[in-house]
């Protein structure tokens, strides 16, 4: 059995009741694995779309190409930031927000009500995903259903040239290199008193692909009783956000969130921590300091930079 202990301690920042840890639902990309560098990735591929709208050849071979070259040279102020403050959203709705964005540019041109355009893109900025309140056009519809999926198809195309692909490769030989210091420890000390550990992620989720195929080539076997349960992510056509992901695995696994440990390093994922209850880690390094305020705010208990620092294992036993 493994409780979680308010201790005093440097790593917790909002103080929670102790309680019983049986489950531990956990984001992958930055919370334990380094395969993906995806911000540069993402920030090249939304800030082209806001400039240059989505026309006929925008996701083709030569395109891509070009923003793999282009992806980290230099600032982009609004999609870098961007990138910040939507880690842990939907990849699908993060393309979705720099299409609203270049309409709002006037570099795509669809029939849609400009006014809810701007309140949708406001409000995925502050990390909501679903606008079911809120009336879009047929046009704006049809849009978004062809062409958000394309863009993500081309920001992971971009993101597998720019860093994946050879970071994979790398991590083949020698996985140490690409987890967060103390994560494979970290995971079997859970696994070993009694927790069950679950990954969940807005990447594309395909057995022996994709994210699946990072999981396993650092060394996290999946499957029931192995060292994580399961992997749960998103597709390329329908946006799921973790908040929807996290709820329907608690309510399937019928587990009150106060028994849940939250770990990562997105907004989305620690929002959706909080409301249910949990006990919320963040793992985000020291000069992330604007990450690191946000966390705060957002209400996660503790923040750690890795998995190495003895607290973790006073605040977990």
């Amino acid at each position: 059995m493994l409780k979680a202990y308010n201790i005093e301690s440097d790593l917790i920042i909002n103080p929670f009741n102790s309680t019983e840890i049986l489950y531990a639902f956990h984001d992958i990309d930055g919370t334990h694995s380094l395969i993906r560098e995806w911000p540069p990735v993402m920030s090249i591929c939304l800030d082209y779309v806001i400039r240059n709208g989505v026309c006929d050849g925008f996701d083709s071979k030569e395109n891509e190409r070009i923003l793999i070259e282009a992806a980290g040279k230099k600032a982009l102020p609004e999609t870098d930031k961007f990138c910040v403050e939507s880690a842990g959203l939907s990849a699908l709705t993060q393309m979705e927000w720099a299409i609203r964005r270049s309409v709002e540019e006037g570099n795509i041109s669809v029939n849609c009500d400009m006014d809810t355009n701007s309140e949708i893109i406001n409000r995925i900025w502050n990390g909501e995903e679903i606008f079911d309140d809120l009336l879009e056009t047929d046009e704006m519809n049809t849009l978004l259903k062809d062409k958000t999926p394309r863009l993500f198809k081309l920001y992971e195309a971009v993101l597998n040239g720019y860093c994946r692909d050879k970071n994979l490769e790398k991590a083949k030989n020698n996985p140490s290199e690409f987890q967060v210091k103390g994560s494979m420890e970290f995971m079997r000390f859970l696994k070993e008193h009694g927790v069950k550990n679950y990954f969940v992620t807005g990447a594309v989720v395909e057995k022996g692909m994709g994210m699946y195929e990072e999981v396993e080539t650092l060394g996290y076997k999946i499957g029931k009783d192995e060292i994580v349960e399961d992997i749960i992510g998103s597709t390329w056509t329908e946006k799921i956000p973790k908040e929807m992901v996290m709820r329907k695995l608690r309510e399937e696994l019928n587990i009150s969130g106060k028994n849940i440990l939250v770990v990562g390093d997105g907004r989305a994922e620690i929002l959706a921590g909080v409301e249910m209850g949990s006990v919320v880690m963040s793992r985000l390094p020291k000069s992330a300091q604007y990450q690191r305020n946000l966390h705060e705010t957002l209400g996660s208990n503790i923040i750690v930079e890795d998995y190495l620092n003895d607290d973790i294992y006073r605040i977990l036993h």
